[in-house]
């Protein structure tokens, strides 16, 4: 009896010699293949503004890993969005009505980072021989549909007591603004920064900007939800910490900021500086409380928006906002900047 107990004693022993290092070994296995899963690239579309900027000095500085984050510089926020709605990107830098638009068409994204609020930066110039709003009633305005051009055309026409019918929309997208405005196939153009700025010194004079309209235009990073929901979160952060960094080098620095920014968008320093002055720029705290608050300040924004994009048929359908936000990505240290 004593024999046997030994005898099973001892195979209970082996068996427990072999199992811990195949436990052990399985353990590490899952690990890794979670570190995998979680650590995988991603491809994200800008078009050169002002709020976009900060984000390819990180790149340009080196501060942003080009293997974990490869931005895709697109044209306009048309080509952006159709990259995105094509799954070539995973996620894009885009108006807070343009990521509506993605997701009334039927593309679940959420948005993961604010890069700013315009306030004064998106504008509609004129001809001089435009003095106000209601002169625009039988003129040439110029706008890029499918884009924020569209919902700053609603707000205009609504402030000049117009109707679309009672003017001329000339579809242009932001990249031919300065050829349409040269060739004076337009009277007047919703258009933003740095197009803005090169317009002006062209005879444009500004007849209505964002500061008319507080937090109506506010651009985001939006992501992909099937990107968010499976394994690209080590990139995901490393984005927006970089683009945290760039941005408190820009608010410390400016002018060396401002240097280095000045050929991504086609401006001089101090013209850099000045187009600027029209944005609001949230650092990582800021965003946090856009974001994550019981009540996100960005949602109020949503909800407001939604609602006058569906009233106005730039949407088909009401958006519940369900997931519109997913804050778990922005950095709890708001120093985090500083540190990479």
């Amino acid at each position: 009896m004593l024999k046997s107990f030994s005898i099973l004693h001892n195979i209970k022993e082996s068996w427990g010699l072999v199992l811990i290092p195949m436990t052990l070994f399985t353990c590490t296995l899952a690990i890794s293949a979670c570190s995998l899963l979680a650590d995988k690239p991603i491809a994200v579309a800008a078009h050169v503004w002002l709020g976009y900027a900060p984000m390819f000095l990180a790149r340009d500085e080196g501060w942003l890993n080009t293997k974990q984050v490869r931005l895709v510089e697109t044209p306009t926020a048309t080509t952006s969005i159709q990259a995105l709605v094509d799954g070539k990107v995973d996620g894009a830098a885009l108006t807070l009505d343009e990521a509506l638009k993605v997701r009334s068409m039927g593309l679940p994204i959420s948005v993961v980072m604010v890069f700013d609020v315009s306030a004064g930066a998106d504008m509609l110039l004129a001809d001089t021989s435009i003095k106000n709003l209601s002169d625009l009633r039988g003129k040439r305005i110029g706008y890029e549909p499918s884009s924020v051009g569209e919902v700053m055309l609603v707000k205009i026409l609504q402030m000049a007591h117009l109707t679309k019918k009672e003017v001329k929309l000339v579809a242009i997208k932001v990249d031919q603004h300065q050829q349409a405005w040269r060739n004076k196939q337009i009277d007047a153009i919703i258009t933003y920064e740095p197009i803005a700025t090169l317009l002006l010194t062209q005879g444009a004079h500004k007849l209505f900007d964002t500061r008319q309209v507080p937090n109506l235009v506010v651009d985001v990073l939006v992501m992909r939800n099937d990107v968010l929901n499976r394994s690209h979160a080590l990139a995901v952060r490393h984005l927006i910490s970089a683009h945290f960094r760039a941005l408190r080098h820009l608010s410390h620095n400016p002018h060396d900021a401002a240097y280095r920014m000045a050929t991504h968008l086609g401006l001089g320093v101090q013209q850099v500086l000045g187009a600027y002055k029209g944005l609001q720029l949230p650092d990582a705290a800021n965003s946090y409380r856009l974001l994550a608050a019981d009540k996100p300040l960005l949602l109020n924004s949503a909800h407001s928006l939604a609602t006058l994009m569906f009233d106005h048929q730039l949407i088909t359908q009401p958006d519940d906002l369900s997931s519109l936000i997913r804050a778990e990505y922005l950095p709890r240290d708001f120093n985090v900047a500083n540190d990479e």
